[in-house]
């Protein structure tokens, strides 16, 4: 045997015995040659594949992608990569593979045969199969995660304000977009005393299942808290040491009111703020003004000092507090700013508080044209003159 013969020898058992099929088919796909390999995998005797078109031995599946894209590929284009078909076995069972093939011509460019890759992709498509399943998976989770979230924020913001005896509230929540993101603001109004009330309007940073999570947190903590703390400044410092210390990492802003009714129908009002927007008092046929009460965020420096203003606020005086998805909502890289606020107020006045809060909210979304980019919570406070002490206000939604 001479050296070339045993060169060739070696090349011929090398590529019937290597770790991929090979085919050489006509142009027309009919099998001319088939190495050991191929008919191994796919326990078929050689006289079961040679003579044969390789469409043949294709599933339905397969044979439908073979004449649309396979056969049309490499006529046009020479070669083809990497096409997933499954193979018919000898035993009726599947085999998952990819085709590479290319189209060799003559000096005249006349087809002349195709030389077939074949490779075992069992492991790729259960690899496949495994990533769409937890890919299902996935969105099954997030899909439980955000129906719970949005049930949890149903029990932030209460579905109409409770009703208080000398005082009318009014207020509004509107998610951003199409209320598929469950967002962080919420507002709550709970007693701490007889003719005692405490109002709270809030904003936790970003949206998604833990900002939920950190709302509950913080609107529960704030109630918790109103018990211990009868400064709305000290209830904030505490909560911003509570919020930091929470692994989400989140923030947020807030405003909290502690109303105290006085014998003359006023509320007395103490305000504080946590990186919030300062509440706007509101008295007839006057323009609107800002509280002067300001502080730090709530959640992102340890031991922060909070300050308070206090105000008595009379009959047909209104208190309003809002989130920034007010002012900062945006149409065309313009912000709805405070000028708009407060002109919006001034037009509407302190004579009707739920039209007030209503007036708002229409004005805010249509200047984004009903698409809110962010959520919306406003609430309006206003005392009101003593009804009679015997007349049914009806269920009281803290109590039922």
């Amino acid at each position: 045997m001479t050296t070339g013969q045993g060169a060739r020898d070696d090349a011929e058992r090398l590529l019937d015995q290597a770790p991929c099929g090979f085919l050489t088919t006509a142009p027309d796909g009919t099998v001319l040659r088939v190495n050991a390999t191929f008919l191994r995998w796919t326990g078929r005797p050689v006289e079961a594949v040679v003579g044969r078109r390789l469409v043949d031995l294709l599933t339905p599946g397969g044979r439908i992608f073979h004449e649309t894209h396979y056969a049309p590929m490499l006529r046009m284009q020479g070669s083809v990569h990497e096409i997933a078909v499954d193979l018919r076995c000898g035993d009726g069972s599947r085999l998952s593979v990819l085709l590479n093939a290319t189209l060799s011509r003559d000096e005249h460019g006349a087809e002349r045969e195709v030389l077939v890759a074949v490779f075992d992709a069992t492991e790729r498509r259960r690899y496949e199969r495994q990533l769409l399943r937890a890919h299902d998976e996935a969105r099954g989770a997030e899909a439980r995660a955000m129906t719970l979230a949005r049930t949890l924020q149903q029990t932030l913001v209460p579905p109409v304000p409770p009703r208080v005896r000398g005082l009318t509230l009014a207020a509004t929540y509107r998610p951003s977009g199409d209320g598929s993101q469950v967002g962080g603001d919420f507002y709550d109004v709970f007693p701490t005393g007889p003719d005692e009330q405490v109002v709270v309007l809030g904003d936790v940073s970003g949206k998604g299942v833990d900002a939920a999570v950190v709302t509950s947190l913080v609107r529960n903590t704030v109630r918790a808290l109103a018990v211990l703390h009868h400064r709305p400044s000290s209830l904030l410092a505490e909560l911003n040491d509570i919020v930091g210390t929470h692994e989400t990492e989140r923030f947020c802003t807030a405003v909290v009111l502690r109303m105290r009714r006085e014998p003359d129908g006023a509320w007395r009002v103490v305000v504080a703020a946590g990186g919030h927007p300062p509440p706007l008092l509101l008295r007839p046929d006057e323009p609107a003004v800002e509280v002067d009460v300001h502080g730090p965020l709530v959640g992102i420096l340890p031991d922060q000092e909070y300050g308070e203003t206090e105000l008595r606020l009379a009959p047909r005086e209104v208190l309003v507090l809002y989130t920034d998805g007010v002012t900062e909502a945006r149409r065309d890289g313009e912000l709805f700013g405070e000028v708009r606020l407060h002109a919006t107020l001034d037009r509407v006045g302190a004579r009707d508080v739920p039209g007030l809060v209503a007036e708002l909210e229409e004005e805010v979304v249509a200047f984004q044209s009903g698409v809110t980019g962010d959520d919306i919570a406003i609430v309006a406070v206003s005392p009101t003159p003593d009804p009679d002490p015997d007349a049914d206000l009806g269920p009281d939604p803290e109590t039922g």
